[in-house]
């Protein structure tokens, strides 16, 4: 692959008025995964299709940004089933035409630290089954009884999806037989499911090691959730080559092709209704875009909160709807440039989650009540060492990341501040943390002691101010088993021309976006409409 120019980092073309066309038959709001996947689908269906970015650069989590010579991924940090045709893959091929491609991880894709023990996960069906049954010998039942369980996930899973994307009546009307398919251990908390495979608490968390995956730990999260996630990533773990940004690099193009465009620095102040029906949107410059359909990849908490007019929220239900979900928990990270390769200083291609101990929900509750006390979880991942490309966009370097969970109320006072100028008593309580956690990569990265040339903090602040949220949620809504119980969020709202799009309306990650996307786009035009696009995706 030829070497990018740092430029090619701000994707997307800037917004103007005057560069708008004339009209579109859609406008989405936010080109994260779910955006730009329903908008390169309707593209292919013949509609133009206007893609409305707040930022500097298209992507969403997906994009990734340069400082000091290095480059990070803000989101992107392992995808997983795209190392065979599967469906995941082929929608990943179909979007951008083939020209992502996908480096593997080490079988070694991730290593648990619990405690003073050390476990991991390796890649493929068979291997992952005798790699735990080699770390626990007298478990093997309750293996098998597990991986039984994410192999009846997949139905599951799919009823999930079918009745999200089903129109309301249509929903109804299967209820019962949805229902049937997420019975049983489906229903209830990853923690009440596997202790009653095992009382093996250092299995259990061994197989919730990936927790912070969804940002719940085992017993907040329902075990649908999690078998998702192991799902996901039982036959290993991949990273884009080129970096993350080429994500959304490769799918634009298609939007473009249909006459749409993805605009940056795009703010929308308001969707605009009138006569309880769509009308367009209103920039934040005052510009009115007109457009009978528009579509939030922006989070249903921005959208009915903040975009749609109060009173217009109110009466069609969804302020009431919103109190019964949550935001997701805010996350500190820290992004670390070294000066040698990833093979110089020896950074594996694998993930590294550190826990205190076993007891993920008790360790969650104690540093929630005290932020003195160990973080629940510590996640150290190496984007340089994942990317084959990386040397040659940034020759003689390499980078770590650094992901913690910190709650948005710990920074809210600060909310409301310029980024880069929130004063010395917010740059000191960020360096306390960033100095914690360099602490703990060093604990377990020795070697990358004394190569650090840069780091920098973000905050949940970040999350707000790059990615427009407004608790620094990284997941969207948090993945509690209520929340999957909300027949409401689905693509097609209550107000006629506002659809739903992204991780809110299905499952968090890029993955859950983009079939989000394929659900959304479904919903709008139908299957008939849908089918053969299918068949193309799919063939």
């Amino acid at each position: 692959m030829a070497t990018m120019s740092p430029s090619t980092l701000r994707i997307g073309y800037r917004y103007r008025p005057g560069r708008l066309a004339p009209d579109y038959d859609a406008v989405v709001i936010g080109s994260g995964m779910g955006g730009l996947t329903t908008a390169a689908l309707l593209s292919d269906l013949g509609k133009k299709v206007c893609v409305l970015e707040q930022h500097y650069t298209a992507g969403g989590y997906t994009h990734s940004y340069e400082r000091a010579g290095y480059e990070w991924d803000v989101g992107v940090h392992y995808i997983g089933e795209v190392g065979a045709p599967t469906r995941t893959r082929k929608m990943f091929d179909y979007l951008s035409g083939g020209d992502l491609k996908w480096a593997p991880m080490d079988d070694e894709y991730d290593r648990f630290y619990i405690g003073d023990k050390v476990y991991n996960a390796v890649a493929g069906k068979r291997e992952f089954r005798e790699n735990l049954v080699r770390q626990f010998p007298d478990e093997e039942k309750a293996i098998d009884r597990y991986i039984a369980l994410l192999d009846r996930s997949g139905d599951a899973l799919s009823a999930f999806g079918m009745g999200r994307g089903m129109p309301p009546l249509a929903a109804a009307a299967i209820s019962p037989w949805l229902a049937w398919k997420r019975r049983g251990a489906y229903r209830r908390t990853t923690w009440e499911v596997l202790s009653g495979l095992t009382d093996d608490e250092n299995l259990i968390a061994t197989l919730c090691g990936q927790w912070g995956d969804m940002g719940l730990p085992p017993k907040r999260s329902p075990f649908m959730a999690h078998a998702m996630i192991a799902r996901h990533y039982l036959y290993g773990g991949y990273y884009p080559i080129g970096g993350s940004w080429r994500i959304a690099d490769t799918i634009i193009p298609k939007i473009q092709a249909g006459g749409g465009e993805v605009f940056t620095y795009a703010k929308v102040d308001e969707i605009v209704v009138e006569d309880n029906r769509v009308s367009g949107v209103r920039m934040q410059d005052g510009h009115l875009i007109e457009c009978d359909c528009v579509i939030s990849s922006a989070g249903v908490n921005n959208t009915f909160k903040h975009l749609v007019p109060e009173e217009i929220a109110s009466r069609n239900g969804y302020l009431r709807e919103l109190e019964t979900v949550e935001p997701s928990l805010g996350h500190l990270g820290v992004y670390i440039g070294l000066k040698g390769t990833a093979e110089e200083i020896g950074l594996p291609r694998t993930n590294y989650w550190i826990y205190p101990s076993h007891d993920y929900d008790g360790a969650v509750d104690r540093f929630l009540g005290d932020p003195d006390a160990p973080f629940p979880v510590v996640y150290v991942s190496f984007p340089s060492a994942k990317d084959p490309d990386y040397e040659n966009r940034h020759p003689g370097t390499s980078t770590i990341e650094i992901v913690a969970p910190a709650p948005y109320a710990w920074f809210e006072k600060w909310n409301d501040e310029t980024w880069g100028k929130r004063g010395d008593d917010y740059e000191v309580l960020k360096a306390g943390f960033g100095e914690r956690l360099m602490d703990v990569l060093y604990d377990k990265v020795p070697q990358a002691r004394g190569k650090v040339d840069y780091y920098e903090v973000s905050t949940p602040l970040s999350t707000n101010w790059f990615g427009g949220y407004q608790e620094g949620e990284l997941y969207g809504l948090a993945h509690t088993g209520e929340r999957l119980e909300q027949d409401w969020l689905r693509p097609k709202t209550r107000i006629p021309g506002l659809w739903l799009t992204g991780q809110d309306i299905l499952t968090c990650g890029v993955t859950g976006a983009m079939m989000a996307g394929l659900i959304t786009t479904m919903s709008m035009v139908g299957p008939k409409t849908m089918g053969p696009l299918l068949k193309r995706i799919y063939s």
